[in-house]
């Protein structure tokens, strides 16, 4: 007599073919904590069925990217690198000058550092739109709401 249920593994055939659209609304949340949450939710790690090797996140819209909250000092000691492949030319950009030139980087960068960094995780990290305003094009989508607290 088996004493547990047997987990099953979904195929890249059963993922979801239907895939949800969430509206995250940034707006004084903390960048770390938000990323991480929208993270799973475009992984699929929400889901009763999640499995690692397919992709059954959901569509993530993020608004008001600009008004995201970093707390500490982290304004203007976390800094983000690019290299153009020649020597002697690596830049740096505070998050400060960041986040006033193109918030929606900032969210972005947060993300995808949260995600796999294979293929899949490419895949996954298409699914999230970020604004830096409070509107956006996806309503057509009807995105439903989700808080975060």
């Amino acid at each position: 007599m088996r004493m547990y249920q047997k987990s099953t593994m979904l195929t890249k055939e059963q993922a979801p073919g239907k895939r949800r659209w969430v509206v995250v609304d940034a707006q004084g949340q903390t960048l770390g904590r938000l990323a991480s949450r929208v993270a799973v939710i475009l992984r699929g790690k929400h889901r009763p069925d999640w499995t690692p090797h397919v992709d059954s996140g959901d569509y993530v819209v993020v608004v008001n990217a600009g008004q995201v909250v970093l707390t500490g000092r982290k304004l203007d000691q976390k800094k983000y690198y690019r290299h153009s492949g020649y020597p002697g030319h690596l830049k740096e950009i505070t998050a400060r000058r960041v986040l006033e030139t193109h918030p929606e980087r900032l969210v972005e960068f947060a993300v995808r550092g949260m995600l796999p960094k294979t293929k899949l995780g490419r895949a996954m990290f298409q699914k999230l739109k970020v604004y830096s305003g409070s509107s956006h094009p996806h309503a057509a989508q009807k995105p439903e709401p989700l808080s975060l607290s």
